[in-house]
């Protein structure tokens, strides 16, 4: 009675606050504390396969791919808001698509490419960062035992594997890369993880290098590891405490614990000891726990002889069978059973009989029952885990794999994220300097951010990023940073060759939400810069060099003057050559002073110089 109190006082205590906040306009979000993998085998499992509507507009070779609304029938787009990564996306910072196999050195096999052949790979990445979410895809081990420790320990084959990793991830876009190398610990013996170790750090250290240059995340996924002063040690070949300054992710498989014999996937004490491992050698923003979206049944015995009818495999230490999270509630229901919650492991679990009868291969009558055990974890062992992210503040929780979980599961995720959601910051970008959101070229224009929380008190001293998405590019990237005043404003001037679309981000931390401001797009005007003399004699070729910036080899250019308030071109021609230089000249039969520009071809809106005048003698 009195935990349904509690219950009842706390519910009550969440519609109050939630009322109080409605009614103030300061509605909480939650904490983006999950994230997770996303397998190509089931990728519609997140987010569905939907096709573009035919269109009669030719596609431009190189240009980014594109997934506007409009691009797509209504009812695609309506299945695609309310996909699992769409209504579930204000809980992510980030995503692990988990396509790619290291094959050797320089081949990497695409896995998307394979199994979805009729879904294009560049229409599905463009419908996940359509949620603002970072794509950080997933690369595991597809050699056999000691090939890529053997790789490793050469500098300049580890070098090779550095640079095909590094070209994937700019090749695409992407804003980072998992690695998910499970042959050291399941494949090679444990006697060779001494002398892997080593080179394997190295590896770690030059690939962060590289990535870290381009403001690209280095994620690392591996197996559980405890404090190597203990007895038992974990996976000591990842050398978590030497690697731990080289990364930004660490997510640690807390599952997989019963494999061969029945028992908790991820026991919640063995859980927690391996966290506090890993938050005593980095920082705890780095660490996410795992989270099985499975469960597992197991044989645990076999009594008289099975018929011939019954399905194969039926023997103790057969390999279990495993289960979606999101049909445990079914399952036990067909397996006509309640189960139970173990309060040690923090995992649900239950025990049940299946009975067989038939004929043997003999044609005897004949009958077997098969004990199971069954174990999984439910939305409270997800509630009680999730409270080790806040307890321990680490970066979040990974999930294998997203949508494999119940709906109270990811309810109770939430639930959590909004228990400890931090202050929500105010990011606010706007453009000044420019007429109309337009500059010419190498004119500057002024960047100014605020940033406030909501209550309108400035946030000093933050750390901005001041990012850039050129029209020939799909993702955003890095050009700068800025520090705030004690007003929460920044002021960076800027000036650019080519145009381009603009937004602040700033890093969270446990106190405060990271924060991306709207995106401004600031369109750069060619400039047609000329030399000229100011004067020629009547009858004497008059010379103009110039310069189109940015540069556009071989266009026309012409020579124009005002006369009777029309513009009326020479016919002088000239083109302009790789550098965007060129060199016209004209003959000026009259004295006087005459109004000149020069028009540089630029398909349908021409390039025009400032008018000038010259003075003919």
């Amino acid at each position: 009675m009195l935990r349904v109190s509690r219950v009842a006082t706390l519910t009550f205590i969440c519609v109050a606050l939630s009322a109080s906040l409605s009614a103030n306009g300061l509605e909480k979000q939650p904490r983006t504390i999950l994230t997770g993998w996303i397998p190509y085998y089931s990728v519609k499992t997140v987010l569905p396969f939907i096709k573009k509507l035919p269109t009669s507009v030719a596609t431009i070779s190189g240009a980014p791919v594109t997934c506007e609304t409009n691009e797509y029938a209504a009812e695609d787009i309506a299945a695609l808001n309310n996909s699992y990564l769409y209504t579930n996306k204000d809980l992510m910072k980030e995503v692990m698509p988990f396509w790619y196999t290291l094959k050797s050195p320089t081949l990497i096999r695409n896995d998307y490419v394979t199994g979805n052949p009729s879904w294009p790979m560049a229409d599905t990445l463009c419908l996940m960062r359509k949620t603002g979410l970072k794509i950080i895809p997933t690369m595991t081990d597809g050699t056999n035992e000691m090939v890529l420790a053997g790789y490793l320990a050469k500098p300049e084959i580890r070098a090779t594997i550095v640079k095909t990793i590094v070209d994937l991830v700019n090749t695409n876009g992407f804003d980072g890369i998992d690695l998910d190398f499970e042959g050291f610990a399941f494949v090679d013996s444990n006697t060779t993880w001494a002398k892997t170790a080593p080179n394997w750090v190295l590896f770690i250290k030059e690939l962060s290098a590289q990535l870290r240059s381009s403001q690209k995340i280095l994620s690392v996924s591996t197996p559980y590891a405890f404090n190597p002063s203990e007895r038992q040690k974990g996976y000591t070949v990842y050398a978590w405490a030497e690697i731990a300054s080289s990364i930004d992710r660490l997510r640690i498989m807390t599952y997989d614990y019963s494999v061969a014999k029945p028992g908790p996937i991820g026991p919640i004490a063995w859980t927690e000891k391996t966290l506090q491992y890993a938050v005593s050698i980095m920082p705890a923003s780095k660490v996410f726990i795992g989270l099985p979206g499975y469960g597992r049944d197991w044989i645990t015995a076999v009594t008289g002889t099975c018929p011939t009818s019954a399905p194969p495999g039926l023997t103790v230490g057969a390999k279990a069978a495993v289960f979606k999270m999101n049909y445990a509630n079914a399952k036990a229901a067909i397996d006509q059973v309640l189960p139970i919650f173990d309060e040690k492991s923090s995992e649900a679990t239950y025990s049940y009989v299946q009975s067989f009868n038939g004929l043997t291969a003999n044609g005897a009558a004949t009958t077997c029952s098969v004990s199971r055990t069954a174990w999984y974890q439910n939305d409270r062992s997800f509630t009680e885990r999730m409270n080790l992210v806040a307890k321990y503040r680490l970066g979040g929780a990974a999930l294998w794999t997203l949508g494999m979980e119940d709906s109270t599961a990811i309810s109770a995720v939430r639930n959590v994220a909004l228990a400890i959601a931090p202050d929500v910051l105010m990011n606010t970008l706007r453009i000044e300097n420019t007429q109309a959101m337009q500059v010419d070229f190498g004119d500057i224009f002024t960047l100014k951010g605020s940033f406030t929380l909501k209550d309108k008190s400035p946030v000093a001293g933050l750390l901005v990023n001041i990012e850039i998405k050129r029209s020939s590019e799909s993702s955003w990237s890095r050009i700068g940073q800025s520090t705030t005043g004690s007003d929460g404003s920044i002021s960076i001037p800027v000036t650019m060759g080519s145009s381009a679309a603009f937004r602040l981000t700033t890093e969270g931390t446990w106190e405060r939400a990271e924060s991306q401001s709207s995106q401004e797009i600031v369109t750069v005007r060619p400039k047609v810069i000329l030399e000229y003399l100011p004067s020629v004699k009547r009858g004497e070729q008059l010379a103009i060099s110039g310069t189109v910036l940015p540069r556009i080899s071989g266009a026309d250019v012409a020579i124009q003057v005002l006369s009777a308030g029309k513009w009326q071109s020479l016919p002088a021609s000239a083109v302009s050559d790789t550098k965007g230089a060129f060199t016209i000249s004209a003959l000026q039969a009259k004295r006087g002073v005459v109004t000149m520009r020069v028009q540089v071809a630029n398909g349908a809106q021409p390039i025009l110089s400032p008018e000038f005048s010259i003075v003919v003698r």
